[in-house]
């Protein structure tokens, strides 16, 4: 066992000990549950009460059965409660067509402004072309529209994926320098993981005499397949010492597999997205490190677009880059819960711009 390796096997059995009395060991064919971290008051609490703005927003939904969306979602209408704003939410269910149907439907009840989480680019362009046409502000939060297809946005927030990969190779990098990278990743073809691709390759220009990937395969952004491919990469025979998964869900897979061949002691997996799986894995020792992206930022962001914008307030930054902020069992204090939503918004306040008046 390498000293690296070893210094991995104490530390996770420090944290397992200084964890022991507050967190129930996870069976290894269960997912953990997804529980945020626990804060001095619920994270959901609603604002105090605040008089009415008389401004009406409309949120346009990709999927609420995601929780991204949801928490992002939420995020907005808690911001969007603090600062007596109504709020009219609907739902695409993932498709494009009911998208531009509940566009038309918010632009015909007189909303004073649409935050959209767009289903496709496609259906975002022509969103915004609406919107322009009936002189509703939009803003856009989890994707970048083209600029030549937008139209006349008042602010757009989204992950940009290739700075989460990039994050994890650096991490890796500096803590586990000499490793032997199997990265399990999403479902190549929807962007996500291709974007997240080129983040990986320009950490790796820099970082590869520290870094080298020996295995990029596919766990479908889910565990069970996670733990198939894992699975089969460790009897493959190849040597590897540390895991880039590319989400929570597959992090747990990947930690199933490993668990099952008495490996889980010796190889850190490196997550994203800050998701509570995430957070209780950590907790449990299951996990070393997550690059998250805390959606509830994107949710409280895209409100401060749109509430800045109403205000005739100045709007110093159009293109906001969700923060990819590295957290360790050293820092975990740091970690901003989906659901903590008065976290994202101090976060906001404090890093982007003040949400006022």
């Amino acid at each position: 066992m390498t000293k690296r390796i070893s210094v991995f096997a104490i530390a996770a059995l420090i944290i397992v000990t200084m964890l022991f009395a507050a967190c129930q060991s996870t069976p290894a064919a269960e997912a953990p549950a997804t529980e945020a971290p626990a804060t001095e008051a619920p994270a959901t609490e609603t604002p105090e009460a605040t008089p009415a703005s008389n401004f009406t927003f409309g949120y346009l939904a990709y999927n609420l059965v995601d929780v991204w969306n949801q928490f992002g979602m939420e995020a907005f209408e808690w911001t969007a409660a603090k600062k007596g704003v109504e709020v009219k939410s609907l739902d695409a269910l993932n498709e494009p067509e009911n998208q531009a149907s509940q566009a038309q439907e918010l632009i015909n009840l007189g909303v004073d402004a649409i935050s959209m989480f767009p289903v496709t680019p496609e259906v975002g362009a022509t969103v915004v072309r609406m919107a322009n046409e009936a002189g509703i502000p939009i803003a856009i939060e989890n994707i970048f529209l083209p600029e030549d297809a937008t139209g006349d946005v008042v602010g757009t927030i989204a992950c940009r994926y290739r700075d989460i990969g990039y994050a994890a190779v650096e991490y890796t990098a500096e803590f586990f320098p000499g490793s032997k990278m199997l990265w399990v990743q999403g479902s190549p073809g929807l962007g996500v993981t291709e974007d997240y691709a080129v983040g990986v390759d320009a950490a790796l220009e820099k970082y590869g005499d520290l870094v080298e990937v020996v295995g990029r395969v596919n766990g479908e952004f889910a565990t069970e397949p996670s733990y198939n491919v894992t699975t089969d990469f460790i009897n493959s025979g190849k040597e590897f010492d540390v895991v880039f998964a590319q989400n929570d869900l597959i992090a747990f897979g990947v930690f199933n597999a490993l668990k099952e061949n008495g490996m889980e002691a010796d190889i850190p997996i490196f997550s994203t997205g800050g998701s509570p799986q995430g957070y209780e894995m950590m907790q449990q020792g299951q996990q070393w490190a997550n690059m998250t992206a805390p959606v509830n930022i994107q949710g409280t962001q895209v409100f401060n677009f749109l509430w800045r914008h109403m205000n005739g307030l100045d709007i110093p930054e159009r293109i906001v880059p969700l923060p990819i902020i590295a957290i360790d069992i050293t820092n975990i204090d740091e970690w901003i819960a989906w659901d903590d939503f008065q976290a994202s918004y101090d976060w906001v306040s404090n890093n982007i711009g003040p949400i006022e008046p």
